[in-house]
C-alpha cells in the first residue's frame, strides 16, 4: 500500500468521523425525549421513566385504595421495571443503524500493523439486579425489644385517597 493510499484512507475516515460524531449529537437529542411507560395492576398505577430509566412520573388511578400498601409498593416497582425495560428498547432501536455503521469501519488493529485490537479487551457490561438488597445478615443481628405491632395489610386504613388528606 503507498502512502498516498493511505493518507486517503485516514482522510476519509477522518471526514466519517466528523459525520459521525453529527448523527451522534443528533440521536442524543433524540434519546433524550424518549420515555418509557407501563401500567400495572388494572390501571391503577402508571410509571413513566425517562431514556435513563428514571421515574419521572407515577400516577394512581381509580380504585387505587383497594390495594394494600404491599401490593402498591411491588407494583410501583414493576412498572417502573416495565418502562424502563420499554425506554432501553426504544432507545436501542433509535441507535440500531449507528451501531450497525460503526461495526463496518476499519479498527485501527486494521490500519496500523502490529497495534493490538482494543475493543476485544473492553469488558462486556454487567446488568445490574433488579431485585432488592438484601439485609437479613443485618437483620440477624438487630433486636427491638419494648415495641408495638403493627397491622401493614389490614383491611380497614385510610391512605391516599382518603378526603382528610
Amino acid at each position: 500500500m503507498t502512502r498516498e493510499h493511505s493518507n486517503a484512507e485516514i482522510f476519509a475516515l477522518i471526514d466519517d468521523f466528523e459525520k459521525q460524531m453529527g448523527e451522534i449529537a443528533r440521536l442524543q437529542r433524540e434519546r433524550n425525549l424518549i420515555v418509557g411507560r407501563a401500567t400495572v395492576q388494572g390501571k391503577r398505577i402508571t410509571v413513566t421513566v425517562n431514556a435513563d430509566g428514571v421515574i419521572i412520573s407515577v400516577e394512581f388511578g381509580p380504585k387505587i385504595d383497594e390495594l394494600r400498601y404491599s401490593e402498591i409498593a411491588m407494583a410501583v416497582v414493576a412498572a417502573a421495571q416495565q418502562a424502563a425495560a420499554d425506554a432501553t428498547r426504544r432507545a436501542q432501536e433509535l441507535m440500531a443503524p449507528l451501531l450497525t455503521h460503526r461495526a463496518q469501519l476499519p479498527k485501527l488493529s486494521d490500519l496500523v500493523e502490529g497495534i493490538p485490537d482494543l475493543t476485544a479487551m473492553m469488558p462486556r457490561p454487567v446488568p445490574a439486579p433488579t431485585e432488592p438488597p438484601r439485609l437479613e445478615s443485618e437483620r440477624a443481628t438487630m433486636a427491638f425489644t419494648d415495641v408495638e405491632a403493627f397491622d401493614h395489610d389490614r383491611t380497614e386504613r385510610r391512605g391516599v385517597t382518603d378526603s382528610s388528606w
